[in-house]
């Protein structure tokens, strides 16, 4: 008893040697982008390497200018590299506290149509209250009434004009 082997029967059609055409040349389109890739990559990182040494060298001119007085060449910095990579590193890089802090001083009076009244908001978001005497708080009472009487006024006269 001996083995048998099997035989594949290949055609012989034009079809077969043109698909067998098609999967080469997605085969090497793939090895292509592939390629490209690790080149994007490559220059990315490059890029990257390019602004780290320019950063060391301005942290190390701002360290000697503070002993020494201000060379012309400190301006001249960081002209090769694309102000793109540079500001998607910045947007990226977390923040400092002394950039947190700056931002939440900012203080802003914002005025709401719907209810009337002027609020105070913090930084980002954050909404404080206003300390103020008992007469200044009816008057802002007393304003807000009326602008919140005319914002629904407003609001219910348009709809049934529309209708």
């Amino acid at each position: 008893m001996g083995k048998e082997k099997s035989k594949k029967r290949h055609r012989s059609d034009s079809s077969s040697s043109s698909s067998s055409d098609s999967s080469r040349e997605k085969k090497k389109l793939r090895k292509l982008k592939k390629k490209l890739k690790k080149e994007q990559k490559k220059t990315e990182k490059a890029l990257k390497k390019k602004l780290k040494e320019e950063k060391r060298k301005l942290k190390k001119q701002k360290r000697d200018s503070r002993s020494e007085s201000c060379d012309a060449d400190t301006s001249v910095a960081s002209t090769d590299i694309p102000l793109e990579l540079m500001e998607r590193s910045k947007a990226m890089a977390p923040m400092t506290k002394e950039e947190w802090e700056k931002r939440q001083s900012v203080v802003r009076k914002v005025h709401d149509e719907e209810t009337g009244r002027y609020r105070l908001i913090k930084g980002d978001g954050e909404v404080l209250e206003e300390v103020v005497s008992r007469d200044r708080h009816r008057e802002i009472n007393r304003q807000a009434t009326m602008a919140d009487g005319d914002f629904f006024q407003s609001r219910t006269v348009d709809k049934h004009r529309v209708k």
